[in-house]
């Protein structure tokens, strides 16, 4: 017997279960299909071969064959980011199950419920250097809020029932359940476990509640700041800020949490934040953040942070509170809880200075109004309805794109905040879209990091997903490595290049019978964007900007907010668009 990664080490197995019998295989896709799990991402080999075998016995749940296991774990974080609900992946043992610890460490620091099943070699081969064997429990400790290794067949189901209650409840995040091949042959003669209700969210108390409202009663200059752990208090979180009449400011993973229409709103903050946004946390009297880790991109320099504000900090984890900076009122609890407790006696004093500073900032946003990546990224953002999924990969293009589109409604914006992971972009879009098949799934992609996971172009073909629409944004060069090298290196460019490798996208998409379009110019672009969004299948629409572009507003590192870089520095002697464009 052969696995996909290689020849396999011949070990004693129990005989293959008739059709009617369980064996551990069989038990872990009946609890997968108890628990309500419809769709599995994954990649099969000898150690989990199995599990595969078992899977022709349970319809009801649909696998799908990525190309890669890293793009399994990132389809399956794009599921759990656009419905909320559990991503699932599956691998095999040794580089299957290493494959996904990418996508795990992705999944931790975004605090995205993922259930991974790996399969490893048998017990009795463990610890043995056998092959393919891997610990890979042992290596994913770190970036797992749990994980197993399963021992005894009967303890399977509870087992996998038991992951899935944690991934999903509390702070959400990924855990792996490894399981040796001779625990999935081995016969099972128990019941499969009923779902388990997820505990209660926790209130705030209402002490602290108390000490939050009266810094808001004597706030003059307020703000509201939400991250990705307030995605599903959208509804409570907007309340909260009208009833108080505060300006809110959302953090890269918490787009959409309050409508981007609202006068309130005022964009994101941090590294590449808006200037309204980063001004207002540096002049506020009182910072109110719910749902987010106030991680270093946000804060830049953290002694320069909000430096006249008392700081209410609200989160499920308590570890989070206090973590990075001072916080004066503490609470810990569920956010939509605690949203709907602030908002009750809201008493707003008058702020109308305050807000007029607010629309001075505001008015110093800038649109890109020259041909280039930014001007190509918000012709394709202004084109996006509010329910289309917006996915980006990893880089200058991300940070436009967050900076450019208007999200109105949460779980609209798939991407990949904490870890950065090029590659995430395709299979995110992909996961994505097959979770909501009627709406657009759009990604936005760098020629750099599309070409790590291009091969799930072959997803596509397979399932023939036909709502999922590629732009890549292609300047030839990995675009925020080479603007640092600028700004900070001395424009040493060192090993930023791609032009030269790059291939034709549009015929490596026909290669996957990927329908593909172009845009070289800014009189080219309308028509390939309204081409390409019409087109009935899944289609990839390659962009060519200026090699040299940057990412502003930007806050250098070891700077505080108020010290950003409002406007791109003017570079003499730069080429001239034309000149990049040949």
């Amino acid at each position: 017997m052969r696995s996909d990664h290689g020849p396999e080490q011949a070990q004693p197995h129990p005989p293959t279960p008739e059709r009617g019998q369980m064996n551990g295989a069989r038990a872990l896709w009946a609890t997968l299909a108890s628990h309500g799990i419809s769709t599995v991402f994954g990649y099969p080999g000898g150690a989990i071969m199995p599990v595969y075998d078992a899977l022709t016995f349970y319809p009801e749940v649909r696998h799908v064959l990525t190309r890669h296991e890293q793009g399994a774990a990132h389809a399956a974080e794009g599921w759990a980011k656009a419905t909320g609900e559990l991503g699932v992946c599956m691998a095999t043992s040794g580089p299957g199950a290493t494959n996904l610890v990418t996508g795990l460490a992705d999944a931790m620091l975004d605090s995205v419920p993922l259930l991974a099943i790996t399969g490893n070699v048998a017990s009795h081969l463990m610890g043995t250097d056998a092959f393919q064997e891997a610990d890979i429990t042992g290596i994913t400790l770190p970036i797992t809020k749990h994980n197993y290794v399963v021992r005894d067949v009967a303890e399977l189901p509870r087992v996998v029932a038991e992951a899935i209650r944690i991934a999903r409840s509390g702070r959400p995040g990924p855990v792996l359940v490894d399981i040796p091949k001779d625990i999935q042959l081995a016969a099972y003669h128990g019941e499969i476990p009923a779902p388990q209700a997820r505990p209660e969210a926790p209130a705030p108390s209402s002490e602290a509640i108390a000490r939050a409202r009266e810094l808001l009663r004597g706030a003059r200059k307020p703000v509201l700041m939400v991250g990705g752990g307030s995605l599903d208090a959208a509804a409570e979180i907007t309340a909260l800020a009208r009833a108080w009449d505060m300006p809110v400011i959302t953090t890269l993973m918490g787009l959409g949490t309050f409508p981007a229409s609202d006068p309130l709103w005022l964009g994101m903050p941090g590294m590449h934040g808006s200037v309204a946004a980063n001004r207002a946390i540096s002049e506020a009297d009182v910072l109110l953040g719910i749902g987010l880790r106030f991680d270093d991109r946000v804060t830049g320099r953290v002694s320069g942070f909000a430096p006249q504000a008392a700081i209410i900090h609200v989160d499920l984890d308590a570890a989070e509170i206090g973590k990075i900076v001072r916080t004066h009122v503490p609470v810990r609890g569920d956010a939509a809880l605690a949203a709907r407790a602030l908002a009750q006696e809201a008493q707003p004093p008058p702020r109308a200075e305050w807000h007029a500073q607010l629309r001075d900032w505001q008015a110093r946003t800038e649109t890109p109004a020259h041909w280039g990546a930014g001007y190509a990224v918000k012709a394709v953002v202004e084109r996006l309805h509010p329910d289309d999924l917006l996915s980006s990969d990893v880089g200058q293009h991300q940070m436009l794109a967050a900076q450019l589109a208007r999200f109105e409604k949460p779980r609209r914006w798939i991407n990949s905040g904490g870890l950065g992971t090029m590659g995430f972009g395709l299979p995110a879009a992909i996961g994505a879209g097959m979770a909501e098949p009627g709406v657009r799934s759009v990604v936005i992609a760098g020629d750099g990091g599309f070409q790590m996971t291009a091969q799930e172009l072959a997803t596509l073909k397979m399932y023939d997903i036909r709502n999922v629409k590629i732009c890549i944004i292609n300047n030839s060069y990995l675009g925020m490595v080479r603007q640092w090298q600028e700004l900070f290196h001395e424009k040493r460019y060192s090993e930023v290049w791609l032009g030269d490798s790059n291939p034709d996208f549009l015929k490596l998409a026909d290669a996957y019978d990927v329908p593909g379009y172009r845009a070289r110019t800014a009189e080219e672009l309308p028509g390939a964007i309204a081409a390409w969004l019409a087109d009935p299948k899944s289609a990839l629409l390659e962009v060519v900007v200026p090699h040299e572009h940057g990412v502003f507003p930007m806050v250098p590192a070891g700077a505080a907010l108020s010290e950003m870089i409002e406007t791109e520095p003017a570079r003499p002697g730069a080429p001239t668009p034309e000149a990049s464009e040949a």
